[in-house]
């Protein structure tokens, strides 16, 4: 019998991106990113600055210039993150392990954080327009929802159609925030095509095909969305990198079920208890030796209980806990970092 780790409701793969896209909706690579609000009506504004969830980060503005501002700073922001990320690539081309890179830079770049995902704009504004003020971030990579009057649609339909914005909503709609909520989600959930041209690097082309497989993408997504805060897709070895929202850091062991008598060998050389190796050539367990390698041999290899992902068989996965000897939870926290940016706020007399 398969176990699947969570049943997948929505297979449907975003628009937008490259011809090596992401594995249907599985983000190769995936953290948290602010939410930038812009509405002239500071009641409406603070109204759904608060309704927004709590561990969403939600920079509001009632000034356009003051928003364009602040996104018009971003981008060489944005810039500078993707070099970081692609330069732990590089190194690890040149023999430099992936994993403690990964954890040095989740470590020491909390202002990932702050970078803004997704840009929420109100279409009738006096002055400017809400496509006016999209038109000024040309350069600016995030995802753009306008908000409109039901007279709007038309042209918003049109914006849509050209690209200039991602999701279009009227106000007028029944149960906007839920509405609003539900779609901000699934942007912020949206692969990342630089992203995830970075980290594919890592992957074989087998190990692509194995993410590729529908419902393998959808298990794992749904795994990764409930467990973690951040999380990358990594080919050496297979598995997910993720940090929870306290900063516990956890990786996901892929294997695919081809390889397990090779890992059965491997763990048998190992000095594994015969029963056990048995557990690992049935696909019942996975031995984490190449795992406790790449995070540098602080303690010896072991046997974990394993599950099959998706529907096929194909592939399997263990679960391990990564030591706090190696990852203190502390600077890695999402919520940590949220905290102390909402006393800056407060702080600095932000309203909202």
């Amino acid at each position: 019998m398969i176990s699947r780790l969570q049943p997948g409701s929505d297979s449907s793969e975003e628009g937008g991106l490259p011809a090596l896209s992401p594995p249907q909706r599985l983000a190769l690579y995936h953290r948290p990113g602010s939410i930038v609000l812009l509405d002239d009506d500071a009641d409406f504004l603070q109204m759904l600055a608060h309704a927004l969830p709590r561990h969403w980060n939600v920079e509001a503005f009632s000034s356009p210039q003051s928003c364009l501002n602040y996104l018009q700073q971003e981008p060489p922001r944005w810039e500078a993150d993707f070099w970081a990320q692609q330069k732990i690539i590089e190194r690890w081309l040149l023999g430099v392990p992936l994993i403690p890179q990964v954890l040095q830079y989740w470590a020491t770049s909390p202002q990932r954080y702050q970078l803004t995902k997704c840009f929420v704009v109100d279409h009738l504004m006096p002055g400017i327009s809400g496509l006016q003020a999209l038109e000024e971030l040309i350069e600016w990579p995030g995802q753009r929802v306008l908000l409109t009057g039901d007279e709007d649609e038309s042209l918003a339909t049109k914006a849509f159609n050209q690209g200039l914005i991602d999701r279009f909503v009227a106000k007028q709609t029944p149960q906007l925030v839920p509405h609003l909520i539900e779609m901000i989600q699934k942007l912020l959930e949206r692969p990342n095509p630089r992203f995830h041209q970075i980290w594919s690097a890592t992957l074989s082309p087998a190990q692509y095909a194995l993410l590729r497989e529908r419902t393998v993408a959808e298990d794992l997504s749904n795994f990764a969305a409930r467990s973690f805060a951040e999380w990358i897709i990594i080919g050496e070895p297979f598995g997910i990198l993720g940090i929870s929202d306290t900063g516990i850091a956890s990786c996901v062991q892929l294997e695919p079920a081809s390889k397990l008598h090779d890992l059965a060998e491997s763990a048998r050389q190992g000095g594994v208890d015969p029963a056990d190796v048995e557990h690992i050539r049935a696909g019942r367990c996975v031995y984490d030796f190449e795992w406790q390698q790449a995070l540098g041999g602080s303690r010896p290899a072991v046997v974990t209980p394993a599950f099959f992902v998706g529907e096929t068989g194909s592939l399997l996965a263990g679960i391990h806990r990564i030591d706090e000897s190696i990852a203190p939870p502390g600077p890695l926290s999402y919520r940590q970092w949220l905290a102390r940016t909402w006393q800056q706020r407060a702080d600095d007399g932000r309203p909202f």
